[in-house]
């Protein structure tokens, strides 16, 4: 049986916060599979920062658009109709998982013409399989799109949030209806679990986001450089990262915080930054390519993230691969990734006290932060190599489609699909 043509699908792509997204792309188009991308709305300008960005842009199938034309969106459904039953099936499956309310049932209707157009899209360019990333709107489409055509389909479920309003994106129905789910961590895994019949456990894999350790170097690091990346946002707790770095400035007078991302909270945490007086040691770098955030790694000498609700954090692999010691915060999947005290730090959320006691400890013993990056390094190549995690999914979509199963929660990444 030959590889799967897939299809990825997600709600924007490409983003400069999902190049994970990209990564797994690119590798499953390296083990043979021709992949279609996807995204429901078109990616604004601000995430196109790189030129692997903008050849994703411009390659990617945006279904929106397609939907905004009336004749594309009749001839799509005008093929769907003609299996009337599996039409009105997708059409009732669409109003008994709508979330509640006239708002509600709209969205759902709007979701049922972007997957008859994606669907058509889909059977157009011959793909067997369609693989989404984060499971709300865009897997609502995906799950509709497979009603109505057919196709088999899957997903990737991330959280933290969707497992905030779980019953408002039905993750029961498309767990349910799904050839099978990649959970990011087990810690997601147990919580699809907690809404979920037990029926359908065995088909919840554990898929890692992954990076490519070859990216980044582990080098000497003696600075006092400290690093976050990830989008300005009220979830991320920069402002105890702030408060961080200004009770720590007048003992390490070389303090330096650099933060590469964008978000609504940039111009109060600007803001902030002027209140302090620390402007000459926080600067704001804004979004940045894969290659730059390489590079920012690169010269930075600590890692932290102090968030208050994550997955897996992407950027905090890229940090151990780069070699950097980390500090970050105990929750959800990361205590998978980072072991405290032997390939980093990490304390509880929304404590601030001990998130500068770390950050001190962290800043005043070299030794230590070499430990933990060379740990840290290690953890990654082991557990959260791209490559493998791909070919790990391809494994999947393989099976599942060749037998309708595929047993373990993790691969023998030694053999092929």
């Amino acid at each position: 049986m030959s590889l799967p043509k897939l299809a990825y699908l997600t709600g924007e792509y490409p983003r400069a916060s999902d190049t994970f997204i990209q990564r797994e792309v690119a590798h499953l188009r390296a083990l043979g599979h021709d992949v279609l991308t996807c995204s429901i709305r078109t990616t604004g300008a601000e995430h196109l920062v790189g030129d692997e960005q903008r050849r994703e842009h411009v390659r990617t199938f945006k279904v929106l658009a397609a939907a905004r034309n009336p004749l594309s969106v009749l001839k799509a459904h005008a093929r769907w109709m003609r299996t009337p039953r599996r039409y009105l099936s997708a059409l009732r499956l669409t109003w008994t998982t709508s979330p509640k309310g006239l708002r509600g049932r709209l969205y759902n209707l709007i979701y049922f013409v972007e997957a008859g157009v994606l669907a058509a899209h889909l059977d157009d360019e011959g793909v067997t399989h369609l693989h989404n990333h984060i499971a709300k709107a865009s897997c609502t489409v995906a799950m509709l799109a497979g009603a109505l055509s057919g196709i088999r389909w899957s997903f990737t479920i991330h959280g933290p949030d969707i497992f905030f309003e779980p019953l408002h994106w039905r993750i029961d129905e498309k767990a349910a209806r799904a050839s099978f789910v990649a959970c990011i961590s087990q810690f997601c895994r147990s919580q699809l679990m907690c809404f979920t019949d037990a029926r359908h456990w065995d088909r919840f894999h554990i898929v890692h986001c992954g990076v490519d350790p070859e990216r980044y170097e582990p080098r000497p690091r003696n600075g006092m450089t400290i690093l976050f990346v990830g989008r300005l946002a009220p979830v991320k707790g920069l402002p105890i990262l702030l408060e961080a770095v200004a009770r720590l400035a007048d003992s390490y007078p070389d303090l330096q915080l650099d933060i590469i991302g964008d978000g609504p909270d940039r111009v109060a945490l600007e803001a902030e930054v002027a209140r302090r007086g620390l402007d000459e040691r926080i600067a704001f770098l804004g979004y940045r390519s894969q290659s730059e955030v390489a590079e920012a790694l690169a010269a930075a000498d600590i890692f932290a993230l102090p968030s208050f609700a994550e997955g897996v954090p992407v950027v905090l692999m890229e940090a151990m691969a780069a070699g950097l010691p980390v500090l970050a915060t105990r929750i959800a999947g990361i205590p998978e990734l980072v072991e405290d005290g032997v390939s980093g730090r990490l304390v509880a959320p929304g404590d601030e006290n001990a998130f500068v006691d770390a950050l001190k400890d962290l800043l005043g013993n070299a030794e230590r932060r070499a430990a933990y990056g060379t740990a840290g390094r290690a953890k990654v190549l082991a557990e959260f190599d791209a490559r493998r995690e791909a070919q790990w999914l391809s494994t999947l979509i393989y099976r599942y489609a060749e037998n309708g199963t595929c047993p373990g929660l993790r691969p023998d990444c030694e053999k092929s699909a």
